[in-house]
């Protein structure tokens, strides 16, 4: 009878209780580490957020700069779990090298800049038509997180490749997350918010974004798809 290497002596090897690519733990390091130099520096998030006046004035920065800034912990634990949820899978499809690695940086940032500036739009165009909506403030890297969703859910639609964004598994999880975030933008009951009013619809177009742009950035990351169906 043959004996199983692993009982002549070997010691298996144990899995780490978190297996997430290097890209990822580099991302969450980069969310905690800013947050924490905010609060020990004392500085004014605004400083570094995404005002509707910078988008008036042409200030762009801040489209990049506020997915890195936070109200409280609880706020970027919450979205350092969100990124580890579902930056994970869409990190291992784009793969750890150099131009995997530059392609799910990109990503992340292209999802919450898109996910500001369309909120952005959203905004003016909502005042034009019920009224006036006020001067807004956007910080947190939910709208950037919210994107790796929508790229998580495709990757699940295709087992490991950018699925068809009609199918079950991303209607579910598109139908899913719109009405999770009209009832907490309803409700105000958002965890991690303070009582603050969330920019709930920046999660939604985030997402969107995440969805349709997997494919493209796949491809960037010198991926060659098989599915016809991929964008």
């Amino acid at each position: 009878m043959s004996t199983p290497v692993e009982t002549l002596g070997e010691t298996p090897k144990r899995e780490p209780a978190i297996n997430a690519p290097w890209t990822v733990a580099a991302l969450i390091i980069a969310l905690l580490g800013a947050h924490g130099v905010r609060v020990v520096s004392g500085g004014d998030p605004e400083t570094f957020a995404i005002t509707s006046a910078d988008l008036v004035s042409d200030r762009f920065a801040g489209l990049v700069t506020y997915q890195f800034v936070h109200g409280s912990w609880t706020h970027v634990l919450m979205n350092a779990a969100f990124v580890l949820a579902f930056g994970a899978p869409v990190a291992r499809y784009l793969g750890g090298g150099w131009r995997g690695a530059t392609a799910f940086f990109c990503f992340f940032l292209m999802c919450g800049a898109v996910a500001a500036a369309v909120y952005g739009g959203y905004a003016d165009l909502t005042a034009g038509l019920w009224g006036p909506r006020g001067d807004w403030v956007l910080l947190g890297a939910s709208g950037s997180a919210s994107g790796l969703m929508g790229a998580a859910a495709r990757l699940m639609e295709g087992r490991g490749r950018p699925g068809s964004m009609f199918g079950r598994t991303v209607s579910a999880m598109t139908l899913s997350w719109i009405a999770v975030n009209v009832l907490l933008g309803a409700t105000g009951l958002t965890p991690g918010a303070a009582g603050a009013p969330v920019a709930w619809e920046a999660h939604i177009f985030g997402y969107f974004c995440g969805l349709f742009l997997i494919g493209p950035f796949g491809r960037f990351a010198g991926i060659k798809s098989d599915h016809a169906i991929a964008l």
